[in-house]
């Protein structure tokens, strides 16, 4: 049977699943629309190979990590860098073997699915990979990593990526977007714009990086008026190389439409010295509002994906740092917390903000209703913890019967493990083409129409959410 098998993830009813199957020939072989990333655009900047099967496959994909880790491998075993520059693991093979070694802890798991793919695909493997094949799959994926057809270019062609997004602060100079527009590839790389290290006082770094962002501007940052002005300037930086949306992950939804003078007054306490958990909370808050503002103004698309703790766990974050697995979903209130930006912004049909969530509770009780009634508002796909089959099940589920199909937004992959790209649209089609043919077996939904859909949802409504016609 191999790793994987056609019918993977279609209903096991066979009326259905004919149907499902009918569907899906029509949509696997789309090109891929990749709008909220976090690759590096170095990887196609300097179209180097990838240097080892670890290096691809295990150190920057925090999905791996973290289960190994919820079993007491220790993230030194893995390769991960220290922040104090601590001796960890720097053989590959031995990164590689540890973790095939515990690749049964994967099992019913999305990363296993995603894996199997990547491994079945892209290398032509077709046995589990476990501790006794471990050398067998390293072997092979290294074998295949040094030829040309396997540098990053080369597969983001072969995966018919149209277009991907990479994931940037304010304070980036976008040089390897620079490098890739010099050097004349076709392949669309686009920047999106993350303020949040100069828009989070809670963030490392938070009043330098405020400075720098002044001096990157020529803007006076130590007042609000010039703080708002240096992020249009940035704003239009990054429009510059193909920004088309701007990205915020705060830890709350909770937005607020301060006066002009109590913002600056905020703004001036802020950046003071110490900040209060409510200054911090409500200066998070204003600048959501303010940059929905500046979107109506520039255009660029606006993701909202609050309710994460991050780095959950200090003893992980102090060795470290950000971004190593330790950010846990938390409870979240959108009907409340949007409710300023929404009275300001959110009847305007030229605004898009897109929201996402880590609490799934709130589909059908929040997003649904907010979504199917604000023009300027859309929902984000199952992110995530919920980028998943059973997530994205529920989402269908949740969301369908009040905001429809076409106040989604298709399909993101948010992920940093390149070759997990196709696996995760794959995953999503399959699904959305088994939650189709629910609806046709059930005559909800005419076959005709779930072709339509089917190909929106897989292609179209990405496209047009973020503006990349």
């Amino acid at each position: 049977m191999g790793l994987i098998h056609e019918d993977r993830l279609f209903p096991a009813d066979p009326t259905t699943r004919a149907i499902a199957r009918r569907l899906y020939e029509t949509v696997k072989d789309l090109p891929i629309v990749s709008p909220h990333g976090h690759t590096d655009p170095r990887w196609f900047a300097e179209n180097e190979p990838f240097p080892d099967p670890a290096r691809l496959f295990v150190i920057p994909d925090h999905y791996v990590t973290r289960m190994l880790y919820s079993q007491g491998v220790r993230l030194e075993e893995l390769g991960i860098a220290t922040r104090d520059g601590s001796p960890t693991e720097t053989d590959p093979r031995r990164i590689w073997r540890r973790f095939a070694e515990n690749y049964h802890l994967f099992r019913g798991t999305p990363s296993r699915m995603w894996l199997d793919h990547s491994f079945a695909t892209l290398f032509g493997l077709e046995t589990r990979l476990g501790a006794d094949t471990a050398d067998l799959y390293y072997d092979t994926i290294a074998d295949h990593l040094a030829r040309d057809d396997y540098r990053p270019r080369a597969l983001f062609e072969r995966f018919r990526i149209e277009v991907i997004a990479t994931t940037e602060s304010p304070l980036d100079p976008l040089t390897w977007h620079g490098q890739i527009r010099a050097s004349g590839w076709s392949g669309r790389v686009i920047t999106a714009y993350r303020p949040d290290p100069v828009c989070d006082p809670d963030f490392a770094g938070f009043h330098d990086n405020v400075r720098q962002l002044g001096a990157l501007t020529g803007c006076d940052t130590g007042t609000w008026s010039g703080y708002l002005e240096a992020h249009r300037r940035r704003r239009a930086f990054f429009k510059s190389f193909g920004a088309t949306s701007t990205d915020h992950g705060h830890p709350t939804a909770r937005t607020a439409d301060l006066s002009r003078a109590d913002a600056e007054a905020l703004h001036a306490r802020v950046m003071a010295g110490a900040v209060s958990a409510q200054d911090a909370e409500l200066y998070r808050a204003q600048c959501l509002t303010e940059m929905a503002g500046m979107s109506l103004e520039d255009g660029l698309v606006m993701q909202i994906h609050p309710g994460s703790w991050r780095n959950h766990n200090p003893l992980l974050f102090d060795r470290f740092g950000r971004d190593m697995g330790a950010d846990i979903p938390s409870r979240t209130d959108y009907v409340g917390a949007l409710k300023p930006l929404l009275d300001r912004y959110g009847n305007e049909p030229a605004l898009t903000v897109i929201v996402f969530t880590l609490d799934e509770t709130t589909y059908s009780r929040e997003l649904a209703p907010l979504a199917g009634h604000y023009p300027a508002l859309r929902i984000g796909p199952a992110w995530w913890f919920f980028d998943s089959p059973e997530g994205m099940k529920r989402y269908r589920e949740l969301v369908t019967e009040t905001a429809g199909f076409y106040n989604t937004v298709g399909f993101n992959d948010d992920t940093r493990a390149f070759t997990s790209i196709p696996a995760r649209h794959d995953v999503s089609r399959r699904v959305d083409c088994g939650y189709l043919a629910g609806l046709v077996a059930s005559h909800r939904l005419d076959e005709d129409e779930a072709f339509v859909v089917a190909r929106d949802l897989a292609y179209d409504l990405a496209r047009k959410a973020y503006k990349l016609d």
